[in-house]
């Protein structure tokens, strides 16, 4: 119940709603992925170890925006978007929800330690969340977009 308050409230603040189907929007963010990804690689081959860590997130973050643009919804809460990925597609955020995790841990915080291996785990988990992800959008038929919406 937690949940469907908290999107409720997004939905009242126009942080969440219905918008038209977009497969220029879709594919947009499906290329800001990809350059997410690439920089993610970039930097951890060059040592750059925290700051390859956003760009791991961001590159799921835009592949779930790809998704929603595909089905014609906006968010523009991170939480909210993690949120319906479960709980409106069925498809496990727990990928996702660790990573958000490492960026705000990475990015706000100073008092901690990474290693070159966690950072190619989690370059690793980001490459296969993106091909389920984008396997799934690829997939989708129009009427499961309509039942989405």
């Amino acid at each position: 119940m937690k949940k469907a308050g908290f999107l409720i409230g997004l939905h009242k603040e126009e942080k969440l709603r219905i918008i038209e189907p977009s497969e220029e929007m879709k594919q947009a963010y499906v290329e800001k992925s990809s350059t997410s990804m690439k920089s993610g690689e970039i930097l951890l081959q060059n040592s750059l170890l925290e700051n390859s860590v956003p760009m791991a997130y961001y590159s799921m973050y835009n592949i779930v925006m790809a998704l929603f643009f595909k089905t014609g919804i906006k968010c523009e809460n991170h939480a909210g978007s993690i949120i319906l990925l479960k709980e409106l597609f069925g498809i496990d955020n727990s990928k996702i929800e660790f990573a958000k995790k490492e960026r705000v841990d990475k990015q706000y915080y100073v008092d901690f330690k990474i290693t070159m291996k966690e950072v190619e785990n989690l370059i690793s988990i980001t490459k296969e969340f993106n091909s389920e992800l984008y396997d799934f959008i690829d997939r989708m038929t129009s009427k499961e977009v309509n039942n989405f919406r």
